[in-house]
């Protein structure tokens, strides 16, 4: 009886080797790798919201009907409060926001250096108008309307 011995060529072996070499990590790439990226706006929490000066400024707001103090808001800051950014760009000038990011929907983190900053991915947007300004974001975060009585922001 004979045995036959089949062998393959360098270049054969080469080649497959280069193809798992390729193949790995794309395929790694497209996994889920099981830790929590900060993804969902339910469970992300947040830093605490900052001003233009990098300070930090209150973030805590009223019961709901009662409005956020104007005065919580800092000039070329913002506030985050109930997936809501309020800024104020300059002063007596309040806009509002949503706090999801439009890139993968994470609560955006803190209002800093005439910025929206989402802490998932980078994103930026401005305090003025909603903008993207840095980061993967697609597009613009949304307005939310606002109005401003007796020295209190109401959202809504």
């Amino acid at each position: 009886m004979t045995i036959k011995r089949s062998t393959i060529s360098r270049r054969r072996a080469l080649g497959g080797a280069a193809g798992l070499g390729v193949g790995l990590p794309l395929l790694a790439a497209c996994g889920d790798d099981g830790s929590d990226s900060g993804s969902d706006p339910a469970t992300s929490d947040p830093a605490s919201p900052t001003s233009a000066d990098g300070k930090p400024s209150a973030s805590e707001s009223a019961p709901a009907g009662e409005g956020i103090a104007t005065s919580e808001v800092p000039v070329g800051g913002g506030i985050i409060a109930d997936q809501v950014v309020i800024t104020q760009p300059t002063e007596g000038e309040f806009k509002a926001f949503t706090a999801v990011c439009t890139h993968q929907q994470c609560l955006v983190g803190d209002v800093s250096g005439g910025t929206i900053n989402c802490p998932c991915h980078g994103s930026q947007f401005s305090i003025e108008d909603g903008s993207v300004t840095a980061g993967p974001a697609p597009s613009p975060l949304d307005t939310v309307g606002l109005s401003v009585d007796g020295g209190r922001i109401v959202v809504g």
